[in-house]
């Protein structure tokens, strides 16, 4: 059941609507002007707001603007019995989900109020994903090796400059990643990212470029690559160190000139994206054996970003085993553990080889292994990845 705001100045357009959406079982509110609209919703929390647009007083169109900036994740579906499509395009413009022309037929009115809430669901979901997604990449630990990291990401961030990111196989160069975008002037655009890594060589140039309908025996339609994906954003090339030398030199082409081609297309397409880089490799010595081009990493390190391993910083580890504990216990739907001191100190004496991965991978087989409060006898036993 969900929460419905019905603003017109007809009483008998507020009544049949109030009647047909009872029906879908949903609550719903009325009111007569936009003003008393407004009183309702800083009293109460709608879903949906159905308006007028020709009311006397405060007009539709101010509703609809106060509640956009207002109350920005309600739907609001805008109703006139004058309607023309400039006005219609001047109300998706300002934010509403659709427009509904008097005398409107009550199958379209439910219609639309299914998919204003679905709309509205979706916003919702995506917003509570979006703050897990940022706790899972919280950047956790004191250490200096932590502080001085964070003190490089908070300078580079706001600017536009490339980062190239290196370090050790879990470590955390994508949680980097992240925070520099989260902390960027593009963290309202898209964030995408392509593990080099795991596309073979053959598909790399069509989903970084993009493709054109028949290009090639499987392309079927048209794709768009992961720049254009991208454009106003950030692009994150994951394992960097891994893509083939052909999608290399592409790569150095978008990023001096700014602009792609798709494969099998010979339109230039201009796109405005930041580069984000990783690599656990040392490129140095890959260009030195030719697997990698050195105007690229030229080009890709204007600021270089090293994050250290785990051994570096063995002081966060009491931090980030608490910080996993919350989040396994909750997702494992587990009663709540706890780590005793000669626990932490054996972790500590570790050598971590697969870093802040690893680390979370052994607190969760301690955690479903063992009981409430967990020894240093149950870190000898279950750390090491074949203890049976």
């Amino acid at each position: 059941m969900a929460k419905i705001l019905v603003i017109d100045d007809e009483r008998s357009i507020r009544s049949v609507m109030k009647e047909a959406l009872e029906l879908e079982e949903h609550k719903v509110t009325c009111a007569e002007d936009g003003m008393k609209g407004l009183d309702c919703l800083k009293s109460e929390k709608f879903d949906l707001v159905f308006s007028d647009i020709k009311m006397e007083g405060m007009d539709g169109i101010e509703v609809l603007e106060n509640i956009k900036e207002n109350y920005p994740d309600v739907s609001v579906v805008m109703i006139s019995g004058h309607g023309n499509i400039e006005t219609a395009v001047e109300c998706l413009k300002k934010g509403a989900f659709d427009y509904l022309e008097k005398p409107f037929d009550l199958n379209r009115l439910v219609v639309c109020a299914r998919n204003a809430l679905s709309h509205t669901s979706l916003v919702t979901e995506t917003k509570v994903l979006k703050k897990q997604v940022a706790k899972t990449n919280k950047m956790i630990g004191e250490s200096e090796p932590i502080q001085h990291l964070r003190e490089i990401i908070a300078r580079v961030a706001p600017t536009d400059a490339r980062v190239l990111i290196t370090g050790e196989n879990g470590t955390g160069k994508e949680v980097v990643a992240r925070q520099i975008f989260e902390l960027s002037n593009r963290s309202k655009g898209p964030f995408v990212e392509v593990n080099c890594a795991a596309i073979p060589p053959e598909l790399i140039e069509s989903e970084l470029f993009g493709h054109e309908k028949g290009s090639f025996t499987s392309a079927m339609k048209q794709h768009i690559g992961k720049f254009e994906q991208a454009d106003g954003g950030t692009l994150f090339l994951d394992e960097i160190g891994d893509m083939s030398l052909s999608a290399q030199t592409k790569v150095l082409r978008a990023l001096q000139e700014n602009e792609i081609s798709r494969v099998g297309g010979d339109k230039a397409i201009k796109v405005n994206v930041r580069v984000l880089a990783a690599t656990n490799k040392d490129l140095k010595k890959e260009i030195e054996n030719g697997n990698f081009r050195e105007d690229l990493y030229h080009r890709l390190s204007v600021i270089p970003v090293h994050v250290p391993p785990l051994r570096e910083r063995r002081e966060d580890i009491p931090l980030l085993v608490s910080y996993f504990t919350e989040i396994i216990c909750r997702e494992q739907g587990i009663a709540a553990r706890t780590f005793k001191d000669e626990a932490i100190e054996e972790l500590k004496k570790l050598n971590w080889s697969g870093n802040i991965r690893e680390l979370r991978n052994v607190v969760e087989r301690l955690i479903i292994l063992c009981s409430d409060a967990i020894t240093a006898d149950d870190v000898k036993m279950y750390a090491s990845p074949i203890f049976l």
